[in-house]
This record gives structure tokens, C-alpha cells and sequence, in this order.
């Protein structure tokens, strides 16, 4: 069960990224490995900040969409 909230959580962080970095979604498919990225890079990111924003649902989607959207920010400035 916890490997199912962990795709569903890193999906909609991959879409939510999208729409705030891009103007649009990049497919399930894509919007799952951005959001996964993300949580990882999320969650490095915060634990090198001293940042916790909590457990449960809503921190989870939190660390991985700024993840994703870290990400994101980063594959555009090595795309130009």
C-alpha cells in the first residue's frame, strides 16, 4: 500500500511541477519519474536546509513538488 501512495503522490507532484514550471503536464509516465526525482531531490534539499514540512500527505506532496519543480528549473537552464 505504501509503494501505491508513494506513485500517487509522486505523480501529482510531477503534474503540479509541470503547471507551475511549463504551463502543462508531461504525461503519467512523466509526471511519475518527475515526481519521484523530486521527492528525492525534495527531501535532500530540505534536509540540507534543516527543513521538515511534516510527515504524512500533504509534507510528502510538498517535498517532492518542490522537488520536481527544482528539477525542472534545472533540465531548463541545461536545455538553453
Amino acid at each position: 500500500m505504501n509503494l501505491l501512495y508513494f506513485l500517487i503522490i509522486g505523480a501529482v507532484a510531477g503534474w503540479l511541477a509541470g503547471q507551475i514550471m511549463k504551463g502543462g503536464g508531461f504525461g503519467l509516465i512523466g509526471n511519475l519519474i518527475v515526481g519521484i526525482i523530486g521527492a528525492f531531490l525534495g527531501g535532500y534539499l530540505f534536509g540540507l536546509l534543516g527543513l521538515f514540512p511534516g510527515a504524512g500527505l500533504i509534507g510528502s506532496l510538498i517535498t517532492a513538488t518542490v522537488g520536481a519543480i527544482v528539477l525542472l528549473f534545472i533540465v531548463g537552464l541545461i536545455k538553453k
